[in-house]
C-alpha cells in the first residue's frame, strides 16, 4: 500500500510520498555507495621470516615459556550512537498498520524523534556517546525529483543526513547502502548504539543481531504489526514507534493487539460493509 500525501517542509513530519514506499524484497549480492563511503580495507603487513641460522636453516623455537597476555588496548575511537531511517519501508508499512493512506497529521515527526534519539545518547565524557548521527535513507524517482526536495531539505534542517539514491528500476532499493553505512561507522567508530528505523527483517535481523553480540546496542523502531523479527529476537531491543514521545501529533488509528485495555476495545472497520460486499460480488458474478 502507498502513501501519496505531499512532504511537509516545516512541522518535522515525514513527508515521503509514493516515490520512496517499495516492496521489501531481499538484499541482492551487490554493494552500494553509502554516504560516508565503502569502508576501508586494511592490508595486514607482512611478517617478516626468520632469519637463518649459520647452518642455513631457520633456527627452532627452544624455549617453552608461556607467554603473558599483553595489556588490553584501549579502544581509542570517539563513541557514536547511530540512527539509521529507511524511508520507504516505513511509509509502506505506516499505510498497511492504518489501513490508508496517511496524511500530514498521521506521519511521524522527525524532530521529536531526533529530540528522543539525543536524548538517549548522555553527556559526552559522562558514560554517554561522544559523537551521534541520524541517517535518511530514501530511493528517488526521476518524476518526483521535484515533489521531494522540499521534504529532503526539512530533514537537513533538523539534522539528518540523506542518503538519496536514484530509482530507475522497480527493485532498486537502499537496504545495501544502509548496511554499508553501518559497517563503515562500526569501522571509524567505536559503536556504541544503533537504532534502525525499519521492519524489514528479511534484510536487516542477520547483520543487526552479529552486531549486538559483538557489544553494541542495537534497537529497533518500527510499527509492531510487522517487526516480528525484532520483537522475538533475544539480541535486538524493540520499540514501537509510536512509543516515541511525540513521534505522532495524535494516535494513530491502528489495531495494536499488544496494547488492549483490560475490558477490551472496539475495533471499527475500515471499509463499510456495503462496499465489502459489493467488491466480492464484481469479483464472484
Amino acid at each position: 500500500m502507498r502513501s501519496g500525501t505531499r512532504p511537509s517542509s516545516t512541522d518535522g513530519r515525514d513527508g515521503c510520498d509514493d516515490a520512496l514506499v517499495e516492496t521489501p524484497r531481499r538484499r541482492r549480492a551487490r554493494r552500494a555507495t553509502a554516504p560516508a563511503g565503502p569502508p576501508e580495507r586494511v592490508t595486514p603487513a607482512p611478517v617478516a621470516a626468520p632469519a637463518p641460522s649459520a647452518a642455513g636453516h631457520t633456527d627452532p623455537v627452544t624455549t617453552t615459556e608461556t607467554l603473558e597476555p599483553g595489556p588490553v588496548v584501549a579502544d581509542d575511537r570517539p563513541a557514536l550512537d547511530l540512527l539509521v531511517w529507511d524511508a520507504p519501508n516505513i511509509d509502506m508499512t505506516l499505510a498497511t498498520v492504518i489501513g490508508a493512506r496517511p496524511t500530514a497529521a498521521s506521519r511521524p515527526r522527525f524532530d521529536a524523534i531526533a529530540a528522543w534519539f539525543v536524548g538517549g545518547a548522555g553527556e559526552p565524557g559522562r558514560g554517554g556517546a561522544d559523537d551521534v548521527e541520524a541517517c535518511v535513507f530514501a530511493n528517488v524517482p526521476p518524476q518526483h525529483v521535484t515533489t521531494l526536495r522540499g521534504w529532503v531539505e526539512a530533514l537537513r534542517s533538523f539534522g539528518y543526513s540523506v542518503f538519496a539514491r536514484p530509482k530507475s528500476r522497480p527493485d532498486d532499493d537502499i537496504d545495501q547502502s544502509m548496511l554499508d553505512h553501518i559497517e563503515v561507522r562500526a569501522n571509524s567508530h567505536a559503536l556504541r548504539r544503533l537504532v534502525v528505523f525499519s521492519g524489514d527483517g528479511r534484510n536487516f535481523a542477520e547483520p543487526l543481531e552479529d552486531l549486538a553480540r559483538s557489544g553494541t546496542d542495537v534497537v529497533v523502531v518500527a510499527f509492531s504489526e510487522v517487526a516480528g523479527y525484532a520483537i522475538s529476537s533475544d539480541l535486538l531491543h524493540f520499540v514501537d514507534i509510536e512509543d516515541v514521545p511525540g513521534a505522532f501529533a495524535a494516535p494513530l488509528d491502528r489495531v495494536r493487539l499488544d496494547s488492549l485495555p483490560a475490558d477490551g476495545a472496539w475495533l471499527r472497520p475500515t471499509k463499510s460493509l456495503r462496499d465489502a460486499a459489493a467488491a466480492y460480488s464484481t469479483r464472484h458474478p
